[in-house]
């Protein structure tokens, strides 16, 4: 059982890493809660007795491993990308999905680097990646043979697998339809980590 204190505590603590993607530290919980540095370790102390928190790397107290790693995000879900001919067009945020990052083999801590995008078009079948897909990414530098979403010339985007030849990045799709893409300038907005599907036929 819990004190109506731990509880206060728990939520906060739990609310911040939701937000923030890291843990509070002893001083911001004071702060919080109105009450002293003392008193408020006391009680995380007695948390952690209570397999409620533990004692990080940092020396912050925070959620267990498991609840970090079971505990879901609010991710952007942003326009369509074309899987397809490149487009001209403004990602908005269409609606959120509360996901666990783990799921794509990211931490918590890079949960804000983490974001999904609609497809459209069928240039990426071959990646197993359809037409009403999610596909979620995450902000990093590309590696050569990942598959990112591409701003082209600065004008328009496309999901694309990124590939060197002869010198030059190439963006190819897996699709035979599509020939290779070889525009002036390549930026990548996110690298795809994993798909969501939602038209199962």
């Amino acid at each position: 059982m819990l004190t109506e204190r731990q509880e206060q505590i728990l939520d906060f603590v739990r609310e911040y890493q939701r937000v923030h993607c890291v843990t509070p530290s002893t001083r911001e919980i004071a702060r919080q809660l109105g009450s002293s540095q003392p008193t408020i370790l006391g009680h995380l102390q007695a948390l952690a007795k209570k397999s409620q928190l533990e004692k990080l790397a940092d020396g912050k107290w925070g959620l267990k491993t498991s609840a970090v790693q079971g505990h879901l995000f609010e991710v952007p879900v942003y326009g369509a990308i074309p899987a397809g001919r490149p487009a001209m067009q403004e990602q908005e945020v269409e609606e959120t999905l509360r996901i666990d990052p783990a799921v794509f083999g990211l931490t918590p801590a890079r949960a804000s680097e983490f974001w999904l995008l609609r497809v459209t078009g069928d240039s990426m079948i071959g990646a197993n990646i359809l037409e009403g897909d999610l596909v979620a990414l995450e902000r990093r530098e590309p590696k050569a043979g990942e598959i990112i979403a591409a701003l082209v010339d600065e004008t328009t985007t496309t999901l694309k697998r990124m590939v060197r030849l002869r010198g030059r990045t190439v963006l190819r799709a897996e699709n035979p339809r599509y020939p290779d893409l070889t525009p002036e300038r390549i930026e990548s907005q996110g690298v795809v980590v994993g798909v969501i599907r939602r038209n199962v036929a």
